[in-house]
């Protein structure tokens, strides 16, 4: 047999494929994929341990090349760093990364971060950071250094020509994260770039042409719907690959490159808290009649005039207002006696269900604020100001008009997607968050990602207190004040969370009437949140601060607070989700830190005073009497209905998406 036979041609590295627009097409699941899905989810939940092990191995394969990388010069390592493309390519290519072909580039990172940034990533940012490579979710607890971990898989796409997108929660920790590891990126011979909103067209098109972009998710997931109503109107593969190559037609003008790799900050925020609510590109309506403002009257008198219970009932767990027969008579018998588009039936019953919603289910101060005039809405999960948003069909406008606020113009959808829809649609997705476990059910069965915890690099060191529950709600803000003037008194920083702005007014005024020094932090004194979250680990200092100071903020401690027992955060609610209530948790016991977590309940909570929430309220009540530590459990209760109620909405909203998706398709009118 000749030699010739058993010399075996080199290894031949094949380019991606050209696509004018990288993205993955929806999925269309059926009912038992759907429900295997979930099954599959519930599973991945409790086998995170199992797969955390599978990590391990990037840590041998790390230490093992880390010698030879410290050996090398500054333009030697640079160079190294071009070498290892084609390798790390050809690891993509083949499927999830091992880590024999991810253990160099991780080696070099290490290296390079600790020359450029001062900070050399330790083991538990490497299993983070490999994690996230093979596509799943990593949670890590506050302090670990996220932004460090996540330029591990940011560095190695991008070394290996996958533009990235890092996607955080809101321009500031955009900005914020890029500029820390900017010198780390430029050492690489990285571009990095920075979305932010008010930015023109062509500034975005040049930024999204970077190896690694930072982008908050409304600002990335609005540009790619953008993107979707351009390209819509030339559809076909082909034709934009040759008006691509002819630098014409609409190529020219998109934003993004496509959907490649996301790796998402506060994951779990993004991907369940926001999902509920669709993304909606609106337009100006042109001589819309039914928006006008003596319409609007009309629909608001008629609403005044039922009577909850006969004419309609509130659905406040979902949000929804469903009239019943009777009020379908009554609005009926008004409509005969009025003029114009109060005579339609399906025009006037949707404007008197927009009323009531305005006047039983939206509540400032809690959804939304009066600022400059203007009803601006506040993110339930953010806690933060939402100024370019608005609610749709009207229901914004009945808002203002139940305010005493000027309506803003009508605007009509041009084009919507939900969150479940979009990252779905990335090639590759994985992420990053401190309470992703909570939901790793959800997290696989909608996106197919799985949930690592990854061990904390030092112990955890938090003290938690029985929670204490009391009969009204002013009983409590008094116990709050008296307990933060206690420890006010010895010397210990508190930070006390509220779940919404009227909330932090009232313990406000109460540690004001208590001759308490303190800052307020919620959306509508948000103008210095940054230093304010800087100054919260000082002694003695109290902190007011709803959701907005739960995640991506950093409260680091004086180094006298740790021996009078560090940062003090006092619960003053339980929120809809235990996930929120997590993150203000994290944000004592950081890297170690000592710190205590406590919680001041009541009855008249929103948790339980809420509509719909009748039997969770004399559940609690009748356990009260039993002590608090069995209220304790009431409330719990009551925040897991909440939770699954959502989840339950979650999917509702994803298969109407899903329907309105494929009756605009056959229009031509996908998003």
């Amino acid at each position: 047999m000749s030699d010739l036979g058993l010399i075996r041609p080199p290894a031949r590295l094949t380019l991606p494929r050209l696509a004018a627009y990288a993205e993955r097409p929806d999925s269309e699941d059926g009912r038992l994929e759907r429900a295997g899905r979930r099954l599959l989810g519930l599973a991945m939940a409790r086998s995170t341990g199992l797969r955390r092990h599978a990590l391990r191995p990037i840590l041998t394969e790390t230490a093992r090349h880390a010698p030879a990388m410290a050996a090398l010069s500054d333009p030697e390592l640079r160079a190294m760093a071009r070498s290892l493309r084609p390798a790390l390519r050809q690891a993509l290519a083949r499927g999830v990364p091992e880590a024999p072909a991810i253990g160099p580039a991780f080696a070099l990172l290490q290296e390079a971060a600790h020359r450029t940034l001062g900070m050399r990533p330790y083991a538990v940012q490497l299993l983070g950071g490999f994690a996230m490579l093979r596509g799943t979710l990593a949670e890590m607890r506050t302090g670990e250094g996220k932004t460090l971990c996540a330029t591990l898989p940011a560095c190695t796409m991008a070394l290996a020509g996958v533009p990235v997108h890092v996607i955080t929660v809101n321009d500031y920790l955009a900005l914020r994260d890029r500029d820390l590891m900017r010198p780390l990126y430029d050492f690489l011979g990285l571009s990095s770039g920075v979305v932010q909103a008010g930015q023109s067209e062509a500034e975005r098109a040049q930024i999204y042409r970077a190896d690694i972009v930072f982008a908050a998710n409304k600002e990335i997931a609005f540009d790619y719907l953008r993107d979707r109503m351009l390209l819509r109107r030339t559809p076909g593969n082909l034709r934009r690959k040759l008006e691509r190559l002819s630098a014409e037609g609409p190529q020219g003008v998109l934003r993004m490159r496509g959907l490649h790799f996301a790796l998402i900050d506060e994951a779990d925020s993004v991907l369940i808290d926001e999902a509920r609510t669709p993304l909606v590109i609106s337009g100006q309506v042109a001589g819309a009649r039914s928006q006008d403002p003596a319409f609007l009257e009309r629909a608001l008198k008629a609403a005044r005039a039922l009577a909850e219970g006969t004419d309609y009932r509130i659905h406040a767990n979902e949000r929804r207002v469903e009239i019943t027969q009777e009020g379908a008579e009554r609005l009926e018998i008004m409509g005969q006696y009025a003029t114009g588009a109060f005579r339609v039936g399906v025009i006037r019953d949707h404007a008197v269900v927009q009323a009531l919603s305005a006047l039983h289910l939206f509540r400032r101060d809690n959804d939304f604020v009066i600022r400059d005039g203007k009803v601006q809405i506040v993110d339930e999960n953010t806690g933060r100001i939402q100024e370019d948003r608005s609610w749709s069909e009207g229901l914004h406008q009945m808002i203002e008009l139940v305010e005493g606020v000027a309506p803003s113009d009508p605007r009509e959808t041009l084009s919507r997607i939900t969150y479940q829809r979009f990252f779905r649609r990335y090639q590759r997705l994985s992420g990053m968050t401190g309470t992703g476990l909570d939901a790793a059910w959800e997290l696989y069965s909608v996106y197919g990602l799985g949930v690592v915890r990854i061990p904390p690099h030092r112990g955890d060191r938090r003290r938690f207190a029985p929670d204490r529950v009391f009969a009204t709600e002013a009983a409590k803000w008094q116990a709050v004040a008296a307990r933060v003037a206690a420890l006010h008194g010895s010397g210990v920083p508190v930070l006390v969370g509220t779940r919404s702005v009227a909330a932090s007014a009232r313990i406000g005024a109460a540690l004001e009437a208590a001759g308490l020094p303190h800052q307020v932090l919620n959306a509508v004194q948000d103008a210095d949140e940054a230093a304010v979250i800087a100054r919260a680990g000082q002694p003695g200092m109290v902190t007011v601060a709803t959701n907005m100071a739960g995640r991506g903020t950093d409260i680091k401690l004086a180094p006298e607070v740790a021996h009078t027992g560090g940062l003090h955060v006092i619960l003053s609610e339980r929120h809809d989700s235990r996930r929120v209530d997590r993150q203000l948790e994290g944000r004592c016991g950081r890297q170690g830190d000592p710190g205590q977590v406590e919680r001041f309940l009541s009855l008249e909570d929103e948790l339980l005073a809420s509509r719909g929430a009748r039997w969770s309220r004399r559940a609690a009540t009748l356990l009260w009497l039993l002590g608090p530590g069995a209220a304790a459990l009431a409330f719990r209760a009551r925040q897991k209905r909440v939770e699954r109620m959502h989840a339950r909405m979650r999917h509702d909203l994803l298969a109407a998406d899903r329907g309105l998706g494929t009756l605009l398709a056959v229009s031509g009118e996908a998003e």
